[in-house]
């Protein structure tokens, strides 16, 4: 395995599981990759703590100007990441020593299809050879050359966590998921934000009702969006900087955090040698068994592109393994939850009303506003929603949409609903504990019922002056 982050991980584990002799290459200072060590696992402890001391949950109960702690500093935010890392970085240690996985620190290279050179940095290069070999090296954040970065005022995504003091202003380039993420954080910190995107709307995979939603809620945080802008340049000074947009625009800012893209890790992999290469953005082709053009080089994560995300990349992991291995595997699973960890949190499952739209797939809406829910006045989140997507004809789920408090926990009952072929019957006359969020599913669910037994009773209603006509 050439990287150790979540696909990496779990395929080794998984390879060992099945009696292999397994190997796994990582920098001595990155066990864990990008997502434990400067992507998902910092940014989502931020997140944690920015929620907790300043209180922004609570202020519905006990005021706008309620904070758990007044002057928020950095300082205060890395002390909970860097716990969380070290116990996390543990946990991974421990996994791979207990399976008996070696871990061979330095930077791996081709040397032959079958062969790698590991560089240890000391001069003292390692060749190993193997049956399969697994490409688990992930992204990095892209770097335009017209950017000035300077780990300083001037940051792309994994350095972010680096910054020295919470800014008073900030420029995000980019509404991506990333991007998006930690402009709410920042907002919530009280920091000014300018959120620049290139294209006329944010988040366009998602709900277009929950994005409405985010962005009226980060508004309300003092966030401005500028849709149809491009950041085309973006200069350093020694008290912040200015991100020049293609229009002409200039916007200044303590920090500029540039969110627009990011790249597969592949440049140093020379693959070449191995008879394979990777497209613009360093990413590898794979079919559905995650094998590269060379059958016994698999790759998996967020090298091979969408959708990029730690939860599908370790079941890529797992699969592509036990493939290597000759255990018989189903394909991925088409039916993926999505988590945006925003503030307010978005997660979905399934198709979109737009897509559902487009593709002339007939449904119903059903909605549980958490404001109607007694958990939902309890934890004084009076925003948060749960939307059902339905089929009037099976009554099957087609998707599940959800913002708000505890989203990327609660899309899961719909993912199992969906993915064991249930109907919203089964939500329907489901019993759920009272007082919780997951009652919205049987709120929603009854909604949607309701609208559904309406059409049906107008339909069937032979003295409606719509049936007589």
């Amino acid at each position: 395995m050439i990287g150790s982050g979540p696909s990496g991980q779990k395929a080794a584990i998984a390879a060992a599981k099945l009696d292999r002799r397994v190997a796994l290459v990582e920098r001595p200072e990155m066990l864990g990759g990008v997502c434990l060590n400067t992507g998902t696992i910092p940014s989502k402890t931020m997140r944690e703590a920015i929620l907790y001391l300043t209180g922004l949950d609570q202020r519905e109960m006990y005021g706008s100007s309620y904070r758990v702690k007044e002057e928020i500093t950095i300082g205060d935010l890395m002390a909970r990441t860097q716990h969380v890392v070290s116990r996390e970085n543990d946990v991974v240690r421990s996994q791979l020593t207990r399976n008996r996985v070696t871990i061979l620190p330095g930077l791996a290279r081709f040397i032959e299809p079958h062969v790698l050179e590991v560089d240890r940095n000391e001069g003292l290069n390692r060749r190993v050879s193997a049956a399969n070999i697994m490409i688990a090296t992930g992204t990095n954040p892209a770097r335009p050359a017209s950017v000035a970065f300077d780990e300083r005022t001037v940051l792309d995504s994994d350095g972010i966590i680096h910054l020295q003091r919470v800014p008073r202003s900030m420029v995000v380039a980019g509404a991506g998921v990333i991007g998006i993420e930690y402009a709410s954080m920042f907002a919530a910190l009280g920091t000014k934000v300018t959120v620049v995107e290139q294209r006329d709307r944010m988040l366009e995979f998602c709900d277009l009702e929950v994005v409405e939603a985010l962005k009226y809620h980060l508004r309300d945080l003092a966030v401005t969006f500028r849709f149809g802008e491009t950041v085309s340049a973006v200069e350093g000074h020694p008290e912040g900087a200015i991100a020049h947009l293609a229009s002409g625009k200039k916007i200044p800012a303590e920090t500029v955090l540039y969110s627009a893209g990011r790249q597969g890790m592949t440049e140093k992999l020379n693959l070449e040698a191995a008879g394979l290469s990777a497209d613009s953005r360093g990413r590898i082709k794979v079919n559905d068994f995650f094998q590269t053009e060379v059958p016994h080089i698999y790759a998996v994560g967020d090298v091979i592109g969408f959708p990029a995300l730690a939860a599908t990349s370790m079941e890529q992991g797992r699969l592509a393994a036990h493939h290597a291995c000759g255990e018989p595997v189903p394909t991925a699973h088409t039916i993926q939850p999505i988590g945006i960890y925003s503030i307010p949190e978005i997660s979905f499952i399934g198709q979109t009303e737009d897509q559902l739209t487009q593709e002339c797939v007939p449904f119903e809406v059903g909605i549980s506003r958490y404001r109607e829910l007694a958990r939902g006045q309890i934890i004084g989140d009076s925003y948060g929603m749960l939307k059902l997507l339905v089929s009037p004809d099976t009554r099957k789920l087609l998707g599940v949409h959800v913002f708000g408090t505890g989203a990327t926990e609660l899309v899961h009952i719909g993912q199992a609903v969906m993915g064991c072929g249930g109907t919203i019957d089964y939500l329907v006359d489901a019993v759920f504990n009272y007082p919780t969020l997951a009652e919205s599913y049987k709120v929603a669910a009854l909604d949607a019922t309701n609208k559904m037994r309406e059409i049906t009773r107008l339909s069937s209603d032979q003295s409606s002056p719509l049936s007589a006509t």
